[in-house]
C-alpha cells in the first residue's frame, strides 16, 4: 500500500480474471476495424490511472517479453493496426488478474504471469483481453455505466456484501469492494464467453496449442481453491460476482472447445527461462503480508489481523476479511494534524454525499506510543444493523493511517486486537523484510516433488503450493531435466 490516496481502492484477492465459458466460434463484425482515434484517446485517459491502481508498469526483460507476446497475439485479431496500436503492460501487482480497456490497452499482473507454465498460456490470457478490445466490449458496457469516471469505464460496482441495498449500504459497499474484482466484473457473462472464444481462435492462428486456455483456467481455479483453504474461507465465487463465470466449471468446456489434440506449440521451457527471477507476491515497497501480520518497511509500521481473518494487500490499501461477515481496510487520506477532524471526515466519506454518517462519540487513546482517535456508528441496514468503526493513528504531523471496519451490530470488538496491534517498526525490522522471487530450476536425478517443495520459502503447505505453481496434479511426479518453478527469497 505504498501509493495511498483517495480513489478506487484496489485491494483484491486472487481473482479469476479469465472468466467465461465456451460457445461456438465467435463472430465479431467489427473485429477488422482498426482502433479509432476516439478509442485510443479513451484508453489513454484511463491508462495512467490503472497503472497507479496496480503498482505501476514494470520495465526490463520480463515486461518486454510480455509485450512481445501480447502484440504478436493482437495481430491475430484482424485489427488493421494491431501491433502498432496495442499497449501491453506488465503490472507490479500481487493480485492474479488481467484486463483491458478501449483503445488497445491490455494488462496482466506479474502475479498472474508467475502462475502460467508456458508461452501459450501467456498468449491465451492476453488473447482473451485482446478479444474484449476487438469486440468493443468496454464501449458497450460503458453505455449502461457511469460516465466520465474510471468506475464507469470498468463496470458498475457490485451490490453490498454485508449491508443490503440501503443507500448507506451501497456507499459503504463501494468503499470496501475489492478493486481487483471490480475490474473482473467489467464485462457481462455473454461478453466473457465471446472473449474466451476469440482468445482460443487467436491461439490457433498464432500456432499455439489451443488447449492452453483451458490449462491456464485450471491453474487459476486451483490457485483460488488453495488460497481459500489457506485463508480459511470458501472457494466458491461470491454471489455478487455471478456475472463473472467461475473458471473451475469451465476448464472442461475450454479443453473441449480447443479439441482433443493440438499440433500447436507451448514454448514451455523458453517461457520459464524468460520469467525466471520475476518478483513473487508482495513488493516490499507496498508492504508485505507475513502470516497474520502486515509489515511495511518503507512506511515503518506493522499490525496483526484478528484470529480467523486473512489479509490482501495492494498499492492503496490492505483489506482484512473473514468468514464472520466483518471486514476492514487500512488506508490513509490527507492529514493536517487534527485526528478528531480526520476521523469525522472518514465517516463523512463512508456515508456518501446523500447521508450523514457520524460517530456516536469520538475517543482519544494511545496505542503503542502512537496518538490515536476512534469513533463508532451504528447503521440500519434493512432488517438488521451494523457497526462502522474508524480507528486512526498519527505517525507524524502530516501523516496518519486509519482502519475502517464494518461488522454486524455488537461484533466490532472482533477488530480490537488488530486496532491495538498497530506499532512503529525499527530500522532493523524494516531491513529484515526480504521479497520473494520466482526461481526456475531443472529437476535433478534425485529430485522429487517433496524435495523440491521443501526448497520453497513457505513454512506451510509447501507441496500444495509447489503443485499449484507448476500445474501438477495430486499424483503427478517430476522428471529429471524438467524445468519447474520455486518461490524463494531474493537473498
Amino acid at each position: 500500500m505504498a501509493r495511498i490516496s483517495r480513489g478506487l481502492l484496489a485491494f483484491g484477492t486472487a481473482t479469476l480474471a479469465l472468466a467465461g465459458g465456451m460457445t461456438a466460434d465467435a463472430k465479431v463484425p467489427s473485429a477488422a476495424m482498426p482502433i479509432t482515434p476516439k478509442e485510443a484517446q479513451m484508453g489513454a485517459q484511463y491508462h495512467p490511472q490503472l497503472l497507479a491502481e496496480f503498482g505501476g508498469a514494470l520495465s526490463g526483460p520480463h515486461a518486454a517479453y510480455v509485450e512481445q507476446i501480447g502484440k504478436n497475439i493482437a495481430v491475430q485479431s484482424g485489427l488493421g493496426n494491431a501491433r502498432e496500436s496495442f499497449t501491453v503492460s506488465l503490472l507490479n501487482s500481487s493480485v492474479h488478474n488481467a484486463f483491458a480497456v478501449p483503445g488497445g490497452y491490455i494488462y496482466t499482473t506479474r502475479q498472474l504471469v508467475t502462475l502460467m507454465n508456458s508461452e501459450a498460456e501467456l498468449a491465451a490470457v492476453l488473447g482473451h483481453e485482446v478479444g474484449h478490445v476487438a469486440a468493443r466490449h468496454s464501449q458497450r458496457r460503458q453505455k449502461a455505466a457511469q460516465k466520465n469516471s474510471i468506475i464507469g469505464i470498468l463496470g458498475a460496482i457490485g451490490s453490498s456484501l454485508l449491508l443490503g441495498n440501503s443507500q448507506i449500504g451501497q456507499t459503504l459497499s463501494r468503499t470496501f469492494l475489492e478493486g481487483s474484482q471490480l475490474l473482473t466484473l467489467k464485462f457481462s457473462r455473454k461478453q466473457e464467453l465471446q472473449a474466451d472464444d476469440l482468445g482460443i481462435q487467436y491461439l490457433g492462428k498464432a500456432g499455439y496449442d489451443r488447449r492452453a486456455m483451458g490449462n491456464v483456467l485450471a491453474s487459476l481455479a486451483a490457485q483460488n481453491a488453495l488460497d481459500a483453504r489457506l485463508q480459511g474461507r470458501n472457494a466458491s465465487v461470491p454471489e455478487w460476482a455471478s456475472t463473472h463465470p467461475d473458471p473451475a466449471s469451465r476448464v472442461k468446456a475450454a479443453l473441449t472447445k480447443a479439441g482433443a489434440a493440438s499440433t500447436g506449440v507451448t514454448n514451455r521451457d523458453a517461457f520459464l527461462t524468460r520469467i525466471d527471477g520475476l518478483l513473487y507476491g508482495d513488493d516490499p515497497a507496498q508492504g508485505m503480508i507475513e502470516g497474520s501480520s502486515f509489515i511495511h518497511p518503507e512506511l515503518r509500521f506493522a499490525f496483526t489481523a484478528p484470529q480467523g481473518y486473512y489479509m490482501v494487500n495492494s498499492t492503496r490499501a490492505v483489506s482484512i476479511q473473514g468468514q464472520g461477515g466483518g471486514k476492514a481496510q487500512l488506508t490513509s487520506e490527507a492529514y493536517a494534524g487534527d485526528l478528531d477532524r480526520y476521523v469525522r471526515q472518514q465517516f463523512t466519506t463512508l456515508g456518501g454525499q446523500n447521508s450523514t454518517l457520524t460517530p456516536s462519540e469520538i475517543q482519544r487513546t494511545t496505542v503503542n506510543g502512537l496518538p490515536a482517535v476512534y469513533g463508532t456508528a451504528r447503521v440500519n441496514s434493512g432488517n438488521s444493523q451494523v457497526d462502522v468503526v474508524v480507528f486512526a493513528y498519527e505517525f507524524a504531523r502530516d501523516k496518519a493511517f486509519h482502519f475502517a471496519a464494518i461488522a454486524p451490530a455488537g461484533q466490532a470488538g472482533t477488530f480490537n486486537p488488530m486496532f491495538q496491534s498497530m506499532r512503529r517498526i525499527t530500522q532493523a525490522e524494516a531491513g529484515a523484510v526480504v521479497p520473494r522471487k520466482l526461481q526456475v530450476v531443472t529437476v535433478g536425478r534425485n529430485d522429487t516433488v517433496a524435495s523440491l517443495a521443501r526448497r520453497m520459502v513457505y513454512d506451510s503447505a509447501q507441496e500444495d503450493r509447489f503443485r499449484v505453481l507448476n500445474a501438477l496434479g495430486s499424483s503427478d511426479t517430476v522428471t529429471p531435466g524438467q524445468k519447474v518453478k520455486l518461490v524463494v527469497r531474493t537473498r
